[in-house]
């Protein structure tokens, strides 16, 4: 089954957007690219999701960022070799999300050759990704980094 999930990008969106923590929580992935390098996620404006301001929750705009990079990665870097983790994250605030909420997910190749070329040897990597949460007028709400710990399966390590 997982196999299908990252081998078609379609398969995967469908079946994220259907899981629970996305669903009941507003979160939809709209578009993913078919080398799993691009999303774009929103948060739908839904009483549920507003806190006693009247703005977007925090912890709703923190889940719409939770897991898209390390499943990117398996995406890109394979689920069958790699173990990929949400290590740490950390979340700046910078204005009032009213309304839907929109954030763009890249990985580049330079991030994809460091990381592989990190992982070679067996070792551990803890790659850095940023991604902002937007209104629909372009305003930056929320500025979110996403630290993942990356490593080649036992199977794929060189032996020691």
């Amino acid at each position: 089954m997982r196999n299908l999930f990252f081998r078609h990008p379609f398969l995967f969106r469908w079946v994220m957007n259907l899981w629970p923590p996305f669903l009941f929580t507003g979160v939809k992935i709209v578009t993913i690219s078919p080398d799993f390098r691009y999303a774009r996620v929103d948060l739908k404006w839904r009483p549920w999701t507003r806190n006693i301001n009247n703005t977007q929750f925090g912890g709703s705009l923190y889940a719409m960022t939770d897991p898209l990079y390390a499943l990117m990665l398996f995406g890109c870097l394979g689920w069958d070799r790699y173990l990929i983790w949400d290590k740490k994250a950390d979340i700046e605030y910078i204005a009032p999300g009213k309304g839907r909420l929109t954030a763009e997910f890249h990985i580049e190749d330079d991030q994809l050759h460091s990381i592989k070329a990190a992982t070679a040897s067996g070792e551990k990597c803890f790659p850095v990704f940023t991604v902002n949460v937007r209104d629909r007028e372009g305003n930056l709400v929320c500025h979110v980094e996403r630290t993942l710990y990356v490593r080649l399966r036992h199977r794929y390590r060189p032996a020691s």
